[in-house]
């Protein structure tokens, strides 16, 4: 049984997947923290270096190692859903959940992070509207269950998850 998480930035995917590993004994990874501990370097670095292609370059090759595991909880980075390969494999390797946040949400929770390198340049919010607005398809095709996560916490987020698992 592989879960594995996907939604935007700000969405709460690692931290509903954290609890989510704790209360099934589950192996967790983050595919971002996984390309920081592979390559040494920060998220944001490699984007300044190698541009958003070499990172989704980076991205894909991590996915496509993580979904060969067995029983694990994955989050997933925000822009994952992006290539069709990456959404073929989250399909067939294991039940996904799509963090659907509201703007809003997603605005106030990434507002102190300096570490999201593309909300650098620009308003925040224009630029997750346009994430969303690109995104909101693919993270819906790939996705087995749609969860809303609107005035919960990250406890009832992983507890429905939960529920949606065993049933």
């Amino acid at each position: 049984m592989n879960i594995f998480i996907v939604g935007p930035m700000g969405s709460g995917k690692s931290t509903v997947g954290k609890i989510i590993s704790d209360e099934l004994f589950l192996d967790f990874f983050d595919t971002d923290d996984e390309i920081e501990k592979r390559t040494g370097a920060s998220i944001d670095w490699i984007f300044d270096l190698e541009g958003e292609s070499g990172f989704r370059k980076r991205e894909s090759e991590m996915l496509d190692e993580m979904v060969k595991r067995n029983s694990i909880v994955l989050s997933t980075g925000g822009g994952i859903v992006l290539e069709s390969s990456n959404r073929e494999l989250l399909s067939s390797r294991g039940t996904v959940f799509y963090l659907s946040t509201p703007i809003s949400v997603q605005v106030e929770r990434t507002a102190k992070d300096k570490d999201r390198p593309l909300l650098k340049n620009g308003d925040p919010e224009k630029i997750l509207s346009k994430l969303h607005d690109e995104r909101k398809e693919f993270y819906k095709s790939v996705s087995d269950h749609i969860v809303e996560t609107e005035n919960k916490s990250s406890q009832e987020v992983a507890s429905e998850i939960i529920k949606l698992v065993k049933s």
